[in-house]
């Protein structure tokens, strides 16, 4: 049976990026985490401590067409790629009513580029993680986002949209999800953790979904 419309641009936009990116990259984790005495927050920012998992909002999609306009309007060229990713971008999912966003130009590590042009409407530079594909991520306050700034080479959100797309369209994997989140954002408040913990407590179930999309896209 021929995929529907939306399920052939999606597919397209995965093979897109494997076209850059060695389907190796794409299933190899990077875990490597902040070297002794260094941190990926800027100083005066943080993990937040307030990890709520609200019910599916309708108004998420318009809400991240909102912000990429913004964004394409700030970046014009410089927007390589720009993708509604994490659990916001799942029809139906209970998620942290944070937009996440993937933007790609063409060197992340030039924040000159970029930065100070988002800065001016709102967003501002609160991670750099060097050592993890140079990821940069800024924050805008209202509405709530995270855009994560990535350069092409980066397997990472190629990862986001084939975990995106499995969740759209793989109901039971949606559900596990949702009670790997559930659990976790209950576990991370009994003991007072912050959005880094919760995020580790999710993480086994995450690689169990990614490994069932990786075979399906026959890159395991």
């Amino acid at each position: 049976m021929d995929m529907y419309p939306a399920q052939r641009t999606r597919r397209s936009r995965i093979c897109d990026a494997l076209c850059v990116i060695l389907p190796a990259d794409v299933t190899t984790f990077n875990d490597e985490q902040a070297p002794p005495g260094e941190s990926p927050y800027l100083p005066g920012f943080g993990p937040s401590a307030n990890v709520v998992i609200a019910p599916y909002d309708p108004s998420w999609p318009a809400i991240y067409e909102q912000l990429a306009d913004l964004v394409r309007d700030t970046l014009g060229e410089q927007v390589l790629a720009l993708d509604h990713v994490g659990s916001t971008s799942v029809p139906g999912l209970r998620a942290k009513p944070v937009i996440d966003i993937d933007l790609t130009v063409a060197d992340n590590t030039d924040e000159a580029a970029y930065v100070p042009a988002l800065e001016q409407h709102g967003f501002e530079l609160v991670i750099r993680e060097p050592w993890w594909y140079g990821h940069r991520l800024l924050r805008h306050s209202e509405p709530r986002c995270n855009l994560h700034v990535w350069s092409p080479d980066c397997p990472e959100p190629a990862r986001h949209l084939i975990f995106r797309d499995w969740l759209r369209d793989h109901a039971e994997d949606r559900d596990l999800y949702v009670r790997a989140k559930q659990a976790a954002a209950h576990r991370t408040r009994i003991s007072r953790g912050d959005v880094v913990d919760y995020n580790e407590r999710k993480r086994d179930v995450i690689r169990e979904i990614y490994a069932r999309a990786f075979s399906e896209l026959g890159l395991a």
